[in-house]
């Protein structure tokens, strides 16, 4: 995904039950994964894939989602569905990257990525291959649902 990750956790957040902070919890899980191109392309130069970073990593928010949602529990009960609504957006976020990107499903016990899909290089700009396949239709959906939600706002 290119562009859908904040409609997907904006329509995740509206259609999550009603309780204080879920919609801002459930927009910022759909898109933090992606603050990882900040160290891609100003630190890291491009050396890894952005997807080898922790955070696009299931394995890390699985151990933070299991140590985070108890103590929200206990401590903030009030906050327990926003902190859930994050952690399934986040989950989300990983869902739709694995359609056409790659993710490491398997890890810590395998380095291999995991798609559904792959996205033949036709063109020499790896933005129109995107734009030009199938799989961005499912990102005009996304929006699409998104931007019907919007004007039925609470």
């Amino acid at each position: 995904m290119i562009t859908a990750h904040l409609p997907s956790g904006y329509v995740l957040g509206r259609l999550w039950p009603a309780a204080p902070l879920v919609l801002p919890a459930a927009v910022l899980g759909g898109i933090l994964p992606d603050f990882d191109m900040i160290w891609f392309y100003l630190v890291d130069d491009r050396a890894f894939h952005h997807h080898r970073y922790w955070v696009h990593i299931p394995a890390f928010w699985a151990i933070v989602a299991v140590v985070a949602l108890p103590l929200v529990a206990l401590f903030a009960r009030r906050y327990l569905m926003a902190a859930s609504a994050f952690f399934a957006a986040l989950l989300l976020h990983l869902c739709l990257d694995t359609i056409a990107g790659d993710i490491l499903w398997h890890w810590p016990f395998s380095n291999q990525f995991t798609h559904l899909v792959t996205i033949p290089a036709r063109w020499d700009n790896w933005v129109l291959n995107f734009v030009l396949h199938w799989v961005f239709a499912l990102e005009l959906a996304i929006w699409a649902l998104a931007a019907t939600l919007y004007p039925r706002r609470p």
